[in-house]
């Protein structure tokens, strides 16, 4: 008999890990951290639910860290196995896993500098270095549309889902309780359509039971484009005079906002200005999207092909050390500042933003999912200040968000790749989403005559 335990992003939108049983052996699809709300990422420092030696393999959708983060923790409690992902997911991993254990070494070190006492317990990271250095040796690659066994009993294979590069839906074949292969479809998170830089998602295998993310799942963005709304934001910033702060995810929003910028600045729809990526990951993150050409779409291929370079507007720098970092604060007058984290939780963003939110002429951009809690979703719903560094800031900047820019498909999008369904599974489970989107997710689905079921904390579904 197969099953699966929702063992995170049930009931919210972080922490994807999903533990797979059939024939004694255990697959966990993602092996994500919890984020934003204190109360979720206390869940990370949790014993794990099941011992992570007895888990036999572990399949990534993609490096973003709430699918990939635990697997350093993994493996410091004993994981063994192999982990399976896409190349360019791998590649990814190589950077962002490093950077996640550094993390959580500064906030350790932070905490004890701060409080720690003779009688009081030192604060120790989630993990290190090392164990980020073990996660990276467990990592095979895995390439779309080429199945193989993983272990004996569960064949994994990939198919694109156009969130990141290397982003995948992974499809799960197991054996059943009556004998018959079981197909478990994990959509991972689906990116937009007709977005730049990769491919749209390409439609879901059949399958026996799916597990499809809801991340938008009662709302659709706005018909405005990314382009569109970058353009019209970028003038009223330069007629203000001011900076454009944009905390962005190092890996994936980035590149597609510096993708945007080049097109408007070679079209002449904005005038070139200095643009900063002050991010060391996401300065390691950019070759990798250019190299990857497996999941380029045809335009991005097109301009790489006629010598253009698709991710550098006319006046970019990439800054890597403290000091350039400290250099762009002192820079006037109008810019663009491309820094992480991308919801203001911590990272080199949170410096510009406590120089720059003061002065009524900068812009902050928000340009993807802001979760609850955080200081980007304080500032989407009009904080007038932000605690920053031991210190509240007061919030005199033009706050936008745009939504155009989010990596998520939604709610009508999600329908989009579903309607593409060769037949309908015997049951969906919705996830990753706060409650209200899972609600109207599942909602929608049921309304197809489909059966639909949204998972709670550590719940365990039989799955025949």
């Amino acid at each position: 008999m197969a099953s699966i335990r929702f063992l995170g992003a049930a009931g919210t939108v972080t922490g994807s890990r999903f533990l797979v049983e059939a024939a004694g052996r255990r697959v966990l699809v993602d092996a994500g951290l919890f984020q934003g709300m204190k109360e979720y990422r206390l869940r990370n420092w949790a014993p794990f639910p099941v011992p992570p030696d007895s888990i036999d393999a572990v399949v990534l959708t993609h490096a973003h860290i709430d699918h990939s983060g635990a697997l350093p923790l993994l493996c410091r409690g004993g994981f063994r196995g192999e982990a399976f992902c896409t190349p360019a997911t791998a590649d990814l991993a190589r950077i962002m896993l490093p950077d996640s254990a550094k993390l959580q070494e500064e906030e350790a070190r932070y905490a004890n500098a701060k409080g720690y006492s003779r009688h009081a317990p030192r604060a120790l990271p989630l993990y290190e270095a090392a164990d980020a250095a073990v996660a990276i040796g467990r990592l095979r690659t895995l390439r779309y549309g080429r199945p193989r066994e993983i272990v004996p009993g569960f064949t994994l294979g990939y198919s694109r889902a156009g969130h990141i590069l290397g982003s995948a839906s992974a499809t799960l074949t197991v054996a059943g309780g009556s004998g018959q292969p079981v197909r478990i479809l994990f959509s991972g998170d689906l990116g937009r359509y007709d977005a730049p830089i990769l491919p749209d998602p390409e439609p879901p295998p059949e399958c026996d039971f799916l597990v499809v993310e809801s991340t938008y799942g009662d709302r659709v963005h706005p018909p405005d484009t990314a382009a569109a709304s970058l353009e019209r934001e970028v003038l009223a910033a330069v007629a203000r005079g001011g900076a454009i702060v944009i905390p962005a995810f190092a890996i994936g929003r980035t590149q597609e906002v510096l993708f945007l910028l080049r097109e408007l600045e070679q079209s002449g729809r904005i005038p070139s200005l200095p643009v900063f990526v002050d991010s060391p990951m996401a300065t390691d993150a950019t070759p990798v999207y250019r190299a990857h050409r497996e999941d380029h779409d045809t335009h991005m291929d097109a301009l790489l092909d006629r010598g253009v370079e698709p991710l550098c507007p006319l006046r970019l720098t990439f800054t890597r050390s403290t000091e350039e970092s400290k250099g762009v604060n002192r820079v006037h007058g109008p810019c663009i500042i491309l820094s992480a984290s991308g919801m203001a939780t911590g990272g080199r963003v949170l410096h510009h933003l406590e120089r720059r939110l003061p002065e009524p002429s900068t812009t902050v951009l928000l340009v993807g999912f802001q979760a609850a809690g955080t200081r980007g979703w304080r500032l989407q719903n009009g904080a007038e200040t932000v605690r920053m560094h031991g210190k509240d800031v007061p919030v005199r900047a033009h706050v936008v968000s745009l939504p155009g820019f989010s990596a998520h498909g939604d709610r009508d999008e999600v329908a989009r790749w579903l309607d593409g369904a060769p037949t309908p599974p015997r049951r969906t489970f919705c996830v990753h989403g706060e409650p209200t989107a899972l609600s109207a997710q599942a909602e929608r689905i049921a309304a197809r005559g489909w059966e639909v079921h949204v998972p709670a904390h550590l719940e365990t579904v039989e799955l025949g």
